[in-house]
């Protein structure tokens, strides 16, 4: 993606003679999330920190996820209501999406939330930042290759007491004949294009396969999302899935699920694209191909070995609970860990790694009620236990609303959907799922209640604002709370206290009638 260096590009400060030759409390490596809340963190507690980045801060999130992701999905709303507005009995007339002015709005969305990352953020809350290439020498020590004003590269030694490794991930690729050198496109060079694809390809069917499948289909390609696994979003409650496969294949899109790619082959007309070859024998046409598989630690060049720093055989930091490497004094937040790859996880954990180290707390990570949302329409918003799991521990109870009964879906027309709740035997809330417009402002609730371990009795006697989309977990819980009210024992002491009361109250009615003879 073209974006103007005086508008977005932080300051490149290669200026070595800026870093004063001394040992510093925290070297934070990569200037991603995880990277810039740990090192904000631990300048707060008043330690000296380099965070060494070898291109621009901000990392993925800001430059090739969330902020361009969901930018484009905007656009791509937009689009889509303005189609569907008939059914509201209003007519904008036809829809014509400029591409250029979609990318345009992803880029300034950028641009406006870049100066929260950049060099001058850090630096002002008095962190240093140097812009190279960072590899370890040893346990304490580490060499940046860096970019003088002359051009020329010139190597700095480095000294550090503790260190926070969060250098991220990256795109994976998967090993398929030909994909290599196909010129296909990954979550980080799709918002290099310049024009609408007429037909993309989505190889992944995950979260970002899907986001992007449909946001390209609203602006207008005509998408194929080929996913290995039976269904779509694989790691999401198999009614999720189903839920938006459906909304998919009514906005057009082809889903082809249960079915691997053999290779990638070339089309009879060059340069228009190319075709995939799946195990079924059939082909798949495609202008572009977007590859979403997942993504693959950044670990490799950094010198960890030489730091005592060790990865697993997929390439991630092995880390405690705490976060601590195998080297006690070198600790890793954020993508390259193996924990959730989520931007809010790797801020999270970013905090809590800068903390431990540099004030020798041993705060620990918890990754069982992290969310996590997939920005589709509908979205799916889910954390704690698996809804799926309900089915098959005797333990745990599922608790459903549907959309087709939330009255503010009813209303916006967007019935398709549900909240569910996994709740242990004493009604406290384990998990949740949801599946609906705005679901990943529904979950935050959930979340709170899933760490606190909050009762559905806590939630139900809450007041909810109506009508809104929250309305379906409280609805649920209502109803399991009334459940619980009818059960033999339950039920049997309401009785006797509602009896108990109209007792009283007759016996007081009758002794006003006696005074007033």
């Amino acid at each position: 993606m073209s974006i103007a260096a005086d508008q977005l590009s932080p300051r490149a400060d290669s200026d070595i003679s800026n870093l004063p030759p001394q040992e510093w409390d925290l070297l934070v490596v990569g200037g991603g999330t995880a990277g810039i809340v740990g090192a904000k963190t631990a300048a707060g507690f008043g330690a000296r920190v380099l965070l060494v980045e070898r291109e621009r801060t901000g990392g993925d999130c800001l430059w090739t996820g969330c902020v361009p992701s969901k930018s484009l999905l905007a656009a791509a709303a937009a689009a889509a209501d303005a189609r569907a507005a008939p059914r509201f009995g209003v007519h904008p007339g036809e829809v014509r999406v400029d591409f250029a002015g979609v990318m345009a709005h992803v880029r300034s969305a950028i641009a406006a939330i870049a100066p929260a990352d950049s060099v001058e953020a850090l630096e002002s809350v008095g962190v240093h930042v140097l812009t190279g290439n960072l590899v370890f020498t040893g346990p304490h020590t580490a060499d940046v290759a860096v970019v003088d004003d002359d051009g020329n590269t010139v190597a700095r030694s480095v000294v550090f007491a503790q260190a926070l490794v969060a250098t991220g991930a990256s795109p994976a690729l998967p090993p398929i004949a030909g994909l290599a050198s196909s010129g296909a496109m990954t979550s980080d060079t799709v918002w290099d294009l310049t024009s609408l694809p007429a037909r993309l390809v989505v190889l992944g069917g995950g979260s970002i396969g899907c986001e992007l499948g449909q946001g390209f289909a609203r602006l207008g390609s005509q998408v194929t999302i080929v996913e290995g696994a039976d269904r779509i979003l694989p790691r999401e409650d198999a009614a999720a899935s189903a839920v938006v496969a459906a909304a998919l294949t009514r906005e057009g899109v082809r889903v082809l699920t249960g079915v691997g790619v053999v290779a990638l082959e070339a089309v009879a007309v060059p340069g228009r694209g190319g075709a995939l070859r799946l195990q079924d024998g059939s082909h798949v046409d495609y202008d572009e191909l977007l590859v979403a598989v997942g993504r693959a630690p950044r670990t490799a060049g950094m010198g960890l070995s030489a730091a005592g720093v060790e990865v697993d055989k997929r390439g991630f930091v092995v880390v405690d609970k705490h976060l601590r490497t195998t080297n006690r004094h070198i600790w890793a937040a954020g993508d390259l860990t193996g924990h959730p790859q989520f931007t809010h996880t790797a801020g999270v954990h970013g905090s809590l790694a800068a903390s431990n180290a540099v004030l020798g707390l041993r705060r620990t990570v918890d990754t069982s009620t992290t969310p996590r949302v997939t920005f589709t329409h509908p979205e799916v918003a889910a954390g704690g236990v698996s809804t799926d799991q309900a089915h098959t521990r005797a333990d745990l109870t599922l608790l459903e609303w549907g959309n087709e009964h939330l009255d503010r879906a009813v209303i916006e027309g967007s019935t398709g959907g549900f909240a569910r709740l996994v709740v242990d035997g004493k009604g406290r809330v384990l998990g949740a799922t949801v599946v609906g417009p705005r679901a990943g402002e529904t979950l935050g609730e959930l979340t709170l209640a899933i760490k606190h371990g909050l009762r559905t009795r806590d939630l139900a006697g809450t007041t909810h604002a109506y009508p809104t989309y929250s309305d379906g977990p409280w609805n649920a819980a209502i109803a399991d709370v009334r459940t619980r009210l009818n059960r033999p024992g339950t039920a049997r002491a309401i009785r006797v206290l509602s009896a108990l009361r109209r007792r009283r109250v007759r016996w007081a009615l009758g002794a006003v009638e006696r005074r007033t003879r």
